[in-house]
């Protein structure tokens, strides 16, 4: 029988003790709504008049909780992202319901791309789960190889409606075995496989089930346990320091903070900002010397990755939005010319030659497919030829930008090495693209 081992990261206390972002997602109706449903109303986050505006004949309809756009509800199916919010003792929780149909992929990227972790979803009834050598639904796989394209710390596996099939412990462990085939394939790190019934709430908040019943055979922690012990992302702290400026402020004062000098506000990218240090401005190559920083909230702070920051420099240097603070010492190099991965949302095909918006930072540049190289089978993970990328494929293009940006491959830094690409006419979202 299989024997799950769990891959938990060591986190220190101040990790977990930060809230965890992470998303469901999966196939379509393998239970996402219904499992965060129920983590919300097991872990009492739920009011009594909220709960008793989802009873449907006499049942509690644990997918409403979620599903709150009119045309969900209509059709039981999750569109938009939805997000939740709820706390353990040990712990508070983020979570973005993300939708399983092809046509919302885009959906589930813009999810994934801030998640810490992401529960992938697996439906025992819909698998012939008594074949040892079963297969997986294609938007298990699809979406399993978006996070981890998207680089989402924790993989979790949570096989869901357990309680509907005949043996649930031979379900359990070929299902387990399926995937563990397709994670070592995929080389994804899989943190946890846990066993659940969503509908039920076995094995969601408590173990109970598992103690009385030895239910699939599990000895594990559930599922809220795993997830009040994975980690959160680290901040990029130890690169080089990189600022996109969002805006631009004029203080029209002459206070000894700013000197009556513009102040331009962001979130630190990477590395660390404090007075002294001497940055340099992209795409001009102006230099100057940072004379002041400010937190979020103006008080004078030096300033990390991740959290917001005002700064100020000691002398007026021509800066708009959409231009990167770079450290000036060593900067990488602006690109023209970007070999990608690209996931592709739009409903028309991406195919050589065309135009579109690229989106860095605050920054928008003219970016040309200059080819297509190939196109990942998410069925094989074989990477077959191909002239173009389909709505929901994921391929490897070269890009030609118009200006240069400046990027990082995206295994270095999931900010410098991430772009969007926009439809120039309807200005739909139209790719993720991850910089080689």
């Amino acid at each position: 029988m299989h024997t799950e081992q769990h891959f938990f990261a060591k986190s220190s206390a101040s990790n977990t003790q930060t809230a965890l972002r992470f998303i469901t997602c999966g196939s379509v109706d393998d239970g996402k709504s219904t499992l965060i449903g129920r983590l919300l109303v097991d872990t009492k986050a739920v009011l009594q008049d909220h709960l008793a505006g989802v009873q449907r004949s006499g049942e509690t309809d644990l997918a409403l909780l979620t599903d709150g756009l009119s045309a969900e509800r209509e059709q039981g199916i999750t569109i938009d992202v939805a997000y939740r919010y709820f706390a353990t003792s040990s712990r508070k929780f983020i979570i973005g319901d993300a939708p399983g149909h092809e046509q919302y992929t885009r959906n589930m990227v813009t999810a994934a791309s801030n998640a810490d972790a992401a529960v992938v979803l697996v439906d025992a009834i819909k698998l012939d789960w008594a074949n040892p050598e079963l297969q997986l639904l294609p938007q298990t796989r699809r979406h399993s190889l978006l996070v981890n394209l998207l680089r989402v710390p924790s993989v979790v596996f949570a096989i869901n409606k357990l309680d509907a099939v005949v043996d649930p412990v031979l379900a359990y462990t070929h299902i387990a075995n399926a995937l563990h085939r397709f994670a070592k394939e995929a080389g994804i790190q899989v943190s946890a496989m846990v066993p659940v019934s969503a509908l039920k709430g076995w094995n969601v908040v408590t173990t109970e089930n598992n103690a009385q019943t030895g239910w699939c055979g599990y000895t594990g922690p559930s599922l809220l346990s795993t997830l009040e012990n994975l980690p959160v992302t680290p901040a990029e702290t130890d690169g080089a320091f990189s600022f996109p400026v969002q805006w631009v402020e004029k203080f029209h004062d002459s206070g000894v903070t700013t000197r009556g000098r513009r102040v331009f506000w962001g979130r630190v990218a990477t590395g660390c900002i404090a007075p002294g240090q001497t940055i340099q401005v992209f795409p001009s190559g102006q230099t100057a010397v940072v004379s002041q920083v400010l937190s979020a909230t103006r008080q004078p702070q030096s300033q990390a990755a991740g959290h917001s920051a005002g700064i100020v420099l000691d002398r007026e240097v021509d800066v708009s939005r959409g231009d990167w603070l770079l450290a000036a010492e060593g900067p990488p190099e602006g690109q023209r010319q970007l070999s990608t991965t690209i996931a592709w949302m739009d409903d028309e095909p991406l195919v050589t030659g065309r135009v579109y918006w690229a989106l860095h930072g605050h920054r928008w540049v003219k970016a040309k497919v200059q080819r297509v190289e190939h196109r990942l089978n998410v069925n094989t993970l074989a990477k077959e030829e191909a002239t173009e990328l389909p709505p929901n494929a994921i391929g490897h293009v070269t890009l030609a930008l118009q200006e240069p940006l400046v990027t990082l491959p995206f295994q270095q830094s999931r900010v410098l090495g991430a772009l969007v690409l926009v439809d120039t006419v309807t200005h739909k979202t139209a790719g993720a693209v991850l910089v080689h």
